[in-house]
């Protein structure tokens, strides 16, 4: 058994099969999922898990080298986009119309579902390296 880090067996297996430039999408529960992308949903209940303790959990794991989320977020969630700014300095976030980031989600390797229930609370993260 692992001692730390992402223990749901699904997510876990799915993470380390990632590699450089790969995309992951974090949602919420409202975000239409196209077919393609493999998913894992860890939703529960509205709010369980919620979109920070899932993007803290997989920053601690992974290494992303930049990130995409909706220009809509400014006004109507600006906690996530705070969040986001704190993970992901300067050009490294990259604001889009909500519209153009859900048609961007076909493009991902796996999308991470998370309970969320506030708007825009998503992200679309390229994997890095760590060296």
């Amino acid at each position: 058994m692992k001692r730390s880090g992402i223990i749901n067996r699904a997510l876990a297996g799915r993470l380390a099969a990632l590699g450089h430039t790969d995309q992951v999408v974090v949602c919420d529960a409202g975000l239409p999922i196209p077919d393609g992308p493999r998913v894992v949903d860890l939703a529960f209940r509205f709010g369980v898990p919620s979109f920070a303790e899932v993007l803290e959990g997989l920053l601690a794991e992974l290494v992303f080298e930049g990130a995409v989320a909706a220009a809509e977020a400014e006004e109507a969630n600006p906690e996530v986009l705070r969040r986001l700014s704190a993970a992901f300095p300067g050009p490294a976030l990259e604001l889009i119309p909500h519209a153009e980031l859900k048609a961007r989600t076909a493009g991902a390797r796996l999308v991470v579902r998370t309970g969320e229930a506030r708007p825009y609370a998503n992200v679309l993260l390229r994997c890095g390296v760590p060296f």
